[in-house]
């Protein structure tokens, strides 16, 4: 007979032994993935005031008519040259006024209601080339990369229009199409088709190519060797297991496509083949500035900060939601 003696096993372990292998029952539910990624974007301090001075300026040239209400192509001739109310802190001579607090062009009309309605052309031209981006560059990215017999003739096309010149296509697809556009959908309408079409055809290719790459990887791991088994159509794929998974970097060249569209109208604008003349957009009120830019450098610096901080504030925010939305950073 042994000396040791052995332990009284506990009730719980003699009626059910397979107790011990059971999983606990959790104590709170699985936290949301997208809690997580906030958490983590609310860390980068760039993303989030990237994300307040972007949120700041589309709410200003937004709501801003409501509360500055001045017409932007009234001209005053009488109350032309004005200079913006912080010129008379160092210029005492300069003329001045609140009820122009940005001052006014040389035929009178008021800059701070231009730079609103400005924002409002070049934001809009902004969105909508960046949506029209991120719909080509994801479709043909997963295409591309889902289909091996479609692989190598996208590709070949993406390899085309990313050796093609940039501006030089830009002004010749302008040259060509604006009047029809413009006879059929009035000046603004026309060049607003025109100007999101041409930016949004030529700026696909980096965004086709990165969800190319992630597809490709995507589509041999378990899940959708899987789902393939169980005779899950194609698009019943793409749609439920890879979309989702190329959201990261869908947002991320959604954010750049942002801030490069906006450049573009601008440049465009600026080039005075954009908006007609009498249409004010932040490039067309760099073009206005730049003949009388020394003796009034603040018509220049106003709209050109405000493309600066749109832009800066967008690839901010992309930066954020890049890391916050790569699980292999989201941890760090």
């Amino acid at each position: 007979m042994s000396d040791q003696t052995t332990e009284p096993r506990t009730a719980g372990a003699t009626n059910n032994p397979l107790g011990a292998l059971q999983d606990p029952t959790p104590d709170k539910p699985p936290r949301s993935q997208w809690l997580e990624v906030w958490d983590q974007l609310r860390k980068h301090k760039g993303a989030l005031w990237g994300g307040f001075v972007l949120a700041f300026i589309t709410l200003g040239v937004l709501i801003g008519p409501l509360i500055w209400q001045v017409d932007a192509q009234k001209l005053d001739i009488r109350s032309k040259d004005m200079r913006p109310i912080y010129v008379a802190l160092w210029d005492s001579s300069a003329k001045t006024g609140w009820h122009r607090p940005l001052g006014t062009d040389n035929l009178g009309r008021d800059i701070l209601a231009n730079i609103i309605a400005g924002g409002r052309a070049s934001m809009a031209v902004g969105w909508a080339a960046m949506l029209l981006t991120i719909f080509l560059g994801t479709f043909i990215g997963v295409t591309a990369g889902y289909f091996r017999r479609l692989d190598g003739v996208l590709m070949r096309l993406t390899d085309l229009f990313l050796s093609l010149p940039l501006l030089p296509l830009l002004l010749v697809a302008v040259t060509l199409f604006r009047q029809p556009l413009v006879s059929r959908f009035g000046p603004e309408g026309g060049m607003f088709i025109l100007i999101v079409t041409i930016i949004g055809i030529t700026s696909w290719m980096q965004t086709a190519r990165i969800v190319r790459g992630e597809v490709l990887a995507l589509k041999e791991r378990e899940f959708v060797l899987a789902a393939r088994s169980i005779g899950t159509q194609d698009g019943a794929i793409i749609r439920r297991h890879l979309l989702p998974n190329v959201i990261s970097p869908i947002m991320v060249s959604a954010t750049l496509g942002l801030a490069a569209a906006i450049i573009t109208e601008s440049a465009l604008s600026f080039l005075g083949v954009g908006f007609p003349s009498d249409f004010p957009t932040w490039g067309k009120l760099l073009a206005d500035a730049v003949p009388r830019m020394e003796k009034y450098p603040e018509r220049v610096l106003l709209p050109g900060l405000m493309i600066s901080l749109t832009v800066l504030s967008v690839n901010y925010l992309g930066d954020g939601l890049r890391d916050a939305l790569d699980p292999r950073i989201r941890g760090r």
